[in-house]
C-alpha cells in the first residue's frame, strides 16, 4: 500500500521556495536526529557540528561525503561504512556497479525500501503508468540495483510486473510481444540493442505495443538524438529518470522532456560550479550534490556524486522542483580536454547517434605525452568514417579518429554501455 498519493505529490511539487526549504529542514534535522550518535561514520563526521540546523544555509558547516569514504578496507568486509544499525537490521542488499572503481555494497533496512518505493512513484507518474500496465524489467537480477526498486514500485502501483532476467534478447522481445507489455524499464544501450536485434530478425518492433521505455543508467535517456533514436524504433516515448545505488531514485523526467527534475521533497540537491567550485549560478555547468532525507539506514549527507548538471529554477509553472536542463551531462572524471577543449564522451555519443547508419560504437581516451588523445570505433553500414570525422569537426572544433570495424565486434550489454574507455 502506498503512502503518498498522486495529488499529494503533485502538491510538493508546487511548493514555494520557502515552504519548501521549511519542508526539508524538518526533514534534514529529524534525519540527523535519527542517525546520531549511532551512525559511526557521520558522528566522526559531523563532531562539533552544532544541532539542530538553524537554517538550510547551516548546510555550510557539514562536510562533504566522497564515495571514496564509503569504502571499508578489505579486511573489514564490503559494505559501506554509512550504516545506522547494525547488520543484523538490514534485509536489502546492493552492490553500485564498479564502472568507476571498487564496487560498494550498500543495505537497506525494510523502512528505507519503502522510501526507495514511495520516491520511485514520481517516475512512475511521468510515465502516466497506471494498474492496465504491463511492465517489462529487461534486465538480470543480480546484486546491481539496476531497476529492483522500480520492480517493487510498479508491483505498489498495481501494474502486472514481468521479470526478463536470463532470456536472450531475442527470447525477450518474444515476450514483450506475446504479452503486450506496454512498458519496458532498461537502460538505453539495450533499448538500442533491442532494436539491432530485432532488425537482424525482421521483428516489427513499431507493431508492438509498447507505449513507453523508462530509461536510467546512462545519459542517454535525456539526450535528443538518442531518445529519438529509441522513440522512433519502438514508436514509444521514452522516460528519462536518475538515481544510484548510494543516493536513491532521486530524479524523473519533466513533462516537456528537456530534462530531470530532482525530488525535492525526498532530496536537497546543491550545485558545485565546475569553474569556480563555489555555488554554481543558473544554467551553469555543475557537480550534483545530494543529501538524502528519507533514508536512515544508509544515509548521505552531502555527497559529491560526480554528476555534471545545468540547473534550473525556473522550469515551470507546474512543477518547481529543480530542473537539470539536459538530465545529466557526464561525469567529472569522464571529462577530457582536447587540444584545449573541454569534451565529454555524452557530446560525441550525441553525434554518433544521428548517423542512423552507425549500429554501435567505441569512444577510447588516452594520453599522447602530457596531453589527452582521443579516438573513435565504429559499426557503420555504410563504411565511411570520414563522414562522422567530419560532422564531429564541424560541431566540436576538434579532428577526431575515427575508423570502422566489422559488425558485431564491439561489446554489448544490458546494463551500463561499454562505449567509453578511459585508458588516460
Amino acid at each position: 500500500m502506498l503512502e503518498t498519493t498522486y495529488q499529494q505529490r503533485r502538491q510538493l511539487e508546487m511548493l514555494d521556495g520557502s515552504a519548501l526549504a521549511t519542508l526539508q529542514l524538518a526533514k534534514l534535522n529529524e534525519l540527523l536526529t535519527n542517525i546520531l550518535p549511532c551512525n559511526a561514520f557521520y558522528a566522526s563526521k559531523l563532531a562539533g557540528v552544532k544541532l539542530p540546523l538553524q537554517s538550510l544555509a547551516d548546510l555550510d558547516q557539514l562536510p562533504f561525503t566522497f564515495k571514496d569514504e564509503l569504502i571499508r578496507n578489505r579486511s573489514d568486509g564490503d559494505f559501506a561504512k554509512n550504516l545506522t544499525f547494525p547488520v543484523e537490521q538490514y534485509s536489502r542488499f546492493h552492490r553500485t556497479s564498479g564502472t568507476r572503481g571498487h564496487a560498494l555494497a550498500v543495505l537497506d533496512t525494510e523502512s528505507d525500501w519503502r522510501w526507495w518505493i514511495e520516491t520511485w512513484q514520481f517516475v512512475l507518474d511521468a510515465a502516466e503508468l497506471t494498474p492496465s500496465d504491463r511492465i517489462f524489467m529487461a534486465f538480470s537480477f543480480g546484486p546491481f540495483i539496476g531497476f529492483w526498486s522500480a520492480f517493487e514500485a510498479a508491483v505498489a502501483r498495481g501494474c502486472l510486473v514481468i521479470p526478463g532476467g536470463g532470456l536472450s534478447t531475442l527470447a525477450r522481445l518474444d515476450t514483450i510481444r506475446n504479452n503486450h507489455v506496454t512498458t519496458i524499464c532498461c537502460t538505453p544501450t539495450y533499448a538500442l540493442h533491442m532494436v539491432e536485434v530485432a532488425a537482424e530478425n525482421d521483428i516489427k518492433l513499431a507493431s508492438f505495443d509498447v507505449q513507453r521505455i523508462i530509461v536510467a543508467g546512462e545519459p542517454g535517456g535525456s539526450l535528443p538524438a538518442v531518445r529519438g533514436r529509441i522513440e522512433s524504433a519502438w514508436n514509444a516515448k521514452v522516460i528519462d529518470h536518475g538515481g544510484a545505488s548510494e543516493v536513491g531514485p532521486w530524479g524523473y523526467a519533466d513533462a516537456e522532456q528537456r530534462g530531470l527534475h530532482i525530488i525535492e521533497s525526498e532530496f536537497i540537491a546543491e550545485f558545485l560550479s565546475v569553474e569556480s567550485g563555489t555555488a554554481a549560478a543558473e544554467g551553469e555547468l555543475a557537480e550534483l550534490v545530494i543529501t538524502t532525507l528519507g533514508r536512515v539506514g544508509s544515509p548521505v549527507i552531502r555527497y559529491r556524486t560526480g554528476d555534471l548538471v545545468r540547473p534550473s529554477w525556473n522550469s515551470s509553472t507546474s512543477n518547481r522542483f529543480v530542473l537539470l536542463d539536459g538530465g545529466v551531462i557526464g561525469r567529472a572524471d569522464d571529462m577530457m580536454i582536447i587540444r584545449g577543449v573541454n569534451i565529454f564522451p555524452s557530446s560525441i555519443e550525441q553525434i554518433l547517434h544521428s548517423f542512423p547508419e552507425v549500429i554501435e560504437y567505441r569512444i577510447t581516451a588516452s594520453k599522447e605525452g602530457e596531453m589527452d588523445a582521443l579516438g573513435i570505433e565504429v559499426e557503420d553500414r555504410l563504411n565511411e568514417p570520414s563522414r562522422i570525422a567530419t560532422e564531429l569537426q564541424l560541431r566540436l572544433g576538434l579532428r577526431i579518429d575515427v575508423v570502422t570495424v566489422e559488425t558485431g565486434s564491439l561489446p554489448r550489454s544490458e546494463g551500463k554501455g561499454k562505449h567509453f574507455v578511459d585508458r588516460r
